[in-house]
């Protein structure tokens, strides 16, 4: 297991590689950012994000990975994640989750946000912020060496304590060259994550993905991809790619116009009466 892990560490130049992926993905998030809003299709986010990657000479990882059919993933409301872009156009009290990811010269920048379209829920604005919180917490738990349940073993209780629960199906991983490597990032405790430790050189994904009722969720047969809540209440997710160093976490998808940690979400009838 441990001759596992050391192949994983990345040698400072590789590092490097991975800080410029993390830094095209969050421009690109960054980009996209002014047209999230009411009215616009998920299929014109998908497209946005092609022609973005495309004209940058970059690749969208999803696009044909284990034949997913889109560059991008797009999870509305009760959707957890892989939700499809297609035709479903974004209304007043939407939420929804954009995850995109850019290889960049053969290197995986990866991270995802969930957006609010106009006047939201209380219960949609809350398991939002919870989602947010809960990364920034994990990421700031993160020390040289420490094993990765120490991710789960801050998710967990956070968001239990805000009356939300944890998916365990779909969790974070490794990244690099490839889109997914060893070790699962599980955002709970389990037996595999006490014995897995996050070593300088590594680069992994930190995704909780916070449901406002029930953890359990359903595959939609249909499409092969997009995961539901299995009660239909809203579920929502934020990622960010992380390097460890000797010094601890460093985020490398970082945005200049995105939430950054400690932001509190407001709605627009919040923003307006205020």
């Amino acid at each position: 297991m441990l001759k596992k892990q050391k192949k994983l560490i990345l040698t400072p130049e590789q590092q490097d590689s991975m800080r410029r992926a993390g830094r095209v993905n969050a421009q690109l998030m960054d980009y996209l950012r002014p047209h999230v809003h009411a009215g616009v299709t998920t299929g014109k986010i998908d497209q946005l994000v092609s022609d973005w990657t495309r004209d940058h000479g970059h690749v969208a990882a999803t696009l044909g990975y284990q034949n997913y059919p889109k560059s991008c993933c797009t999870s509305v409301n009760e959707v957890i994640c892989h939700g499809i872009p297609d035709d479903y156009e974004l209304k007043d009290g939407d939420i929804i989750n954009v995850d995109i990811t850019t290889i960049v010269d053969g290197w995986h920048g990866d991270q995802s946000e969930t957006f609010m379209i106009g006047e939201v829920s209380e219960e949609k604005r809350a398991v939002m912020q919870c989602a947010f919180d809960c990364m920034h917490l994990a990421i700031d738990a993160l020390t040289p060496g420490c094993r990765v349940s120490l991710i789960g073993e801050t998710v967990v209780p956070e968001a239990h304590r805000r009356g939300f629960t944890v998916v365990r199906e779909y969790v974070g991983h490794g990244l690099g060259r490839q889109f997914h490597l060893d070790p699962s990032i599980p955002h709970f405790p389990n037996r595999q994550s006490r014995i897995d430790r996050l070593y300088p050189g590594m680069c992994f994904t930190v995704e909780p993905m916070i449901n406002a009722g029930s953890r359990y969720t359903r595959s939609d047969k249909s499409d092969g991809w997009t995961v539901r809540t299995k009660d239909g209440r809203p579920s929502a997710q934020f990622e960010h790619s992380v390097l460890m160093t000797e010094d601890g976490p460093e985020i490398l998808t970082g945005t200049q116009h995105g939430p950054q940690k400690g932001h509190v979400f407001h709605s627009a009838a919040a923003v307006s009466e205020s």
